[in-house]
């Protein structure tokens, strides 16, 4: 069973759309991969995200069953739900007033480490039997690079 952690940044100043975008970059990618992505993506928000992603990665440090290995961490999902907005009144022409609505945005994100693959380890009979393969390949390459010298 795969270790998975999440982390979760409440009423950022962003609306979710623009999270989104971001968030998009980095799901499914290694951990240090999607750090370096953040690192050099040109989003305010990219700061913000790569705080909760710090945070999803010491929380997954914390758990028990957590082999220690970090490069074998990837982004499991990264996603930016909408927060509550905050709404605020600006002057208009002719004693109106237009509505301005701050977005807020609640950013979520869930790391898990990848398994291990385990290679599978040939018995004998199956060794035996591949090595004489081998050796017929290696034959027959051997007089095809003599006749061209």
């Amino acid at each position: 069973m795969a270790v998975e952690a999440i982390a979760t940044a409440r009423g950022i100043r962003t609306s979710a759309q623009k999270a989104g975008l971001v968030c998009e970059l980095i799901r499914g990618k290694n951990v240090n991969q999607a750090l370096a992505t953040l690192q050099f993506t040109r989003k305010t928000i990219a700061r913000e995200i790569a705080k909760v992603l710090r945070s999803a990665v010491a929380n997954v440090q914390q758990d028990e069953a957590f082999s220690g290995d970090i490069d074998r961490l990837y982004v499991l999902a990264a996603y930016a739900n909408q927060g509550p907005s905050m709404k605020r009144v600006r002057p208009a022409p002719m004693g109106r007033a237009y509505r301005v609505v701050k977005r807020t945005a609640h950013l979520t994100v869930q790391v898990a480490e990848r398994p291990l693959k385990i290679a599978k380890v040939a018995t004998e009979s199956e060794a035996a039997a591949a090595k004489p393969a081998r050796a017929k390949k290696s034959a027959e390459k051997k007089p095809a690079a003599a006749a061209k010298a």
